[in-house]
């Protein structure tokens, strides 16, 4: 919103004069009245269609509407002519409310089960209590990222004594 158009819709939202508008953010009336009822320029203009063109991209996105980012729509800008940069692509997505839909989270984990093997027995039964050492024991295995690579922790616990009893 410009200020021209604030003061304007001072008048026309809370009955405030554009004399008093004008006078208060310190701008001569004939200012106002200079850039209210001025053309757009050619940079509004140009936004605008822009605008119309990213909007358009993003409602077709490939077939399925609603799904690109701010890099694809850039690129099907490029194809058709436009020359833009990707954070004018992106301002102009951001400035529409126009958002891509994210990828889907990859799930990782240590290890993977084969499909055809038996699952594994729960010999403690979820029962992380003993009496006497030596009884007892349970395992973990920790992941730690490096600068060279991956660092894998493993631990044995004994559960009377809660000890390590080994690494």
């Amino acid at each position: 919103m410009t200020v021209a158009s604030f003061i304007a819709a001072q008048r026309t939202d809370h009955r405030v004069p554009h004399a008093k508008c004008c006078r208060w953010l310190g701008v001569s009336q004939s200012w106002f009245y200079k850039w209210h009822n001025r053309r757009p320029t050619a940079r509004q203009q140009r936004r605008v269609a822009l605008d119309a063109a990213v909007k358009a991209s993003f409602d077709d996105s490939g077939g399925t509407p609603g799904t690109y980012g701010s890099p694809r729509v850039f690129e099907d800008l490029i194809e058709a002519g436009w020359e833009v940069s990707v954070n004018t692509v992106a301002a102009s997505m951001a400035r529409q409310g126009l958002q891509g839909r994210s990828p889907k989270r990859k799930r990782r984990s240590l290890t993977r089960p084969g499909k055809a093997a038996a699952p594994i027995p729960d010999l403690v039964k979820r029962d992380f209590s003993a009496e006497a050492t030596d009884q007892r024991w349970c395992g973990d295995l920790t992941e730690i990222p490096t600068g060279e690579g991956k660092l894998y922790l493993a631990t044995v616990l004994d559960l009377a004594s809660r000890r390590l009893t080994g690494c």
